[in-house]
């Protein structure tokens, strides 16, 4: 019996894509550190799994997040009934994705990502928009949300991204959320506190993914 075709998907490599041999596949992710990639049975969902950035159980590897300790005097200072986001970024551009959690648990709340050739920025501006409508929709319009990006703040605040990223075919998906984002934010009030998460003095923030 012939042996089923496969496509793969890579995410983060050398080039990313939809290859339609592990022999291609295996010279985008060969030597690259923490390469992402993933097989599917058909050509249709490795294009609709690349276009979505939808990585979620890739076959590399994720590092766990690591549990912060926070001091006594601290806690006090923190607003423990809270959402917390946060971004990663694999190289600069690179694979991003972000996260929210409650501040008090750690218990993830959403989760995006991975998506190619984005920025710490632009995931951390994602992460408080996306929080702010979670939050809208859900009916809790004065919880606050921590953020340890001032950038990401700033652009809030002024309803749209500052990235100096260019648009590719490889991040055409990136940018259409950062527009959704900025048509959310010029068409929404904004009720929720944002705050700015201390790490010097508290550690990282709570939706960190500790790969530091």
């Amino acid at each position: 019996m012939a042996k089923k075709k496969k496509y793969y998907v890579v995410w983060q490599g050398n080039d990313t894509g939809v290859f339609d041999t592990w022999a291609k596949c295996q010279l985008q992710i060969k030597g690259y550190p923490n390469a992402k990639y993933k097989s599917f049975p058909t050509k249709e969902e490795a294009e609709q799994a690349y276009r979505n950035g939808a990585a979620a159980d890739f076959i590399g590897k994720k590092k766990k997040p690591t549990v912060k300790r926070i001091s006594a005097e601290a806690r006090e200072k923190i607003v423990w009934k809270s959402m917390a986001v946060d971004a990663a970024c694999s190289g600069n551009p690179g694979a991003m994705e972000y996260r929210g959690v409650d501040t008090k648990t750690g218990v993830e709340i959403f989760r995006q990502g991975p998506y190619q050739r984005g920025t710490n920025n632009i995931g951390e501006f994602l992460a408080l928009v996306h929080a702010l409508a979670l939050l809208q929709k859900e009916g809790k319009p004065d919880l606050p949300i921590y953020s340890d990006s001032r950038i990401a703040i700033g652009w809030v605040r002024k309803k749209r991204s500052n990235t100096s990223i260019k648009k590719t075919r490889s991040n055409a998906f990136l940018f259409q959320l950062i527009q959704r984002a900025e048509v959310w934010l010029n068409n929404n009030a904004i009720t929720n506190p944002i705050l700015k998460w201390e790490t010097k003095e508290w550690g990282e923030i709570p939706a960190d993914f500790g790969r530091k």
